[in-house]
């Protein structure tokens, strides 16, 4: 089973994450290393990009320029759009190779945001959904971010309710550790019970009950 798993920054996918690690022996799967790993070179992300942008974009030791590159596509929404068609589908692709060589019965991708690439791959979609109040004060005690760099974040991500609109179940983590606990057991039981009830079939049957 596959499940893909997505919320906003400080939401704390991270404690859901661990508790499918350490109670359902979860392989997780991060799409954002996934990505930068494509991005070293030789990688075909890597070659892509050095494609669309020309050589400009690399270091003298042919690593990708991150401050350069981040600065090239900043406030440009067309070279922007040119990387995540190209980045996008690479990185689903990488992940659907890895879940199927994994030997785990779970695995979990955990992603910055959902696309049609991710529907191909998982077998559910989950968001951990927070208060925004309790995502800046996570934020600025665990990272040691202002109140205005938390919002400022937070408004360049996609907003919460498209978050919760796109998966199958929400998660909701502004309460303790049991609560969570309790609430991620509730969703593998559902989550089971569907994949049992109609058949893996990446996430098109899973929907059903699911909410």
């Amino acid at each position: 089973m596959i499940i893909g798993m997505t919320g906003g920054i400080g939401a704390g996918k991270s404690r859901v994450l661990q508790i499918l690690k350490d109670r359902y022996k979860a392989f997780v799967i991060e799409a954002d290393q996934v990505a930068k790993d494509l991005e070293m070179p030789g990688q075909e992300g890597w070659s892509g990009l050095v494609k669309i942008f020309g050589d400009r974009i690399l270091c003298p030791d042919g690593t990708l320029d991150k401050n350069l590159f981040s600065n090239l596509i900043f406030g440009d929404p067309d070279a922007l759009k040119k990387v995540n068609a190209l980045i996008h589908p690479l990185v689903w692709e990488r992940i659907r190779q890895m879940s199927e060589t994994s030997r785990a019965d779970l695995v979990v991708v955990e992603a910055a945001l959902f696309d049609e690439n991710s529907r191909k791959v998982c077998d559910f979609l989950v968001c951990v959904d927070t208060d925004p109040q309790i995502r800046i004060e996570r934020l600025m005690k665990n990272r040691g971010y202002s109140r205005e760099k938390c919002l400022e974040i937070m408004a360049k991500q996609q907003d919460r309710e498209s978050f919760v609109q796109l998966s199958d179940y929400v998660i909701h983590n502004n309460g303790t550790l049991e609560e969570v606990e309790r609430e991620v057991a509730q969703m593998m039981e559902k989550i089971s019970a569907s994949a049992s009830g109609h058949g893996s079939q990446n996430g098109e049957d899973g929907q059903e009950g699911v909410q």
